[in-house]
């Protein structure tokens, strides 16, 4: 699970502009969410719904998208989900496993781990 925050880099999709957010790193989501006003505004563009299971246990849909994320001096095109509004965003473990990063949760920071095939 998530221990501290990082800051991201939230592209549109051509990858020319960027708005810098405060992410929660939680590696226990699976995707990459963030409000949604953050992603309409940069112009992504929802391509399908989802049904995620939040941290109570019920059940909710969520629109889902691709655009590009810079995390760590990396980008990488990644799956977003369109979240409430006014929600903190979350850093999931898709978008780290794409950039190949993991956590180091004793000095709370990202480090770079080999791929593995």
């Amino acid at each position: 699970m998530g221990l501290f925050n990082v800051p991201i880099g939230v592209g549109d999709p051509q990858g020319e502009r960027f708005q810098i957010v405060e992410a929660l790193v939680d590696t226990g989501a699976t995707f990459t969410i963030l409000p949604a006003s953050v992603l309409d505004n940069l112009g992504v563009e929802p391509q399908r719904s989802g049904s995620f299971e939040l941290a109570d246990g019920s059940f909710r849909d969520y629109r889902i998208g691709e655009t590009i994320l810079r995390v760590e001096g990396e980008e990488v095109h990644s799956v977003v989900v369109f979240g409430d509004n006014g929600m903190d965003p979350i850093l999931g473990a898709y978008t780290l496993d794409c950039i190949g990063l993991a956590l180091d949760t004793s000095r709370k920071r990202l480090i770079r781990v080999p791929y593995r095939l």
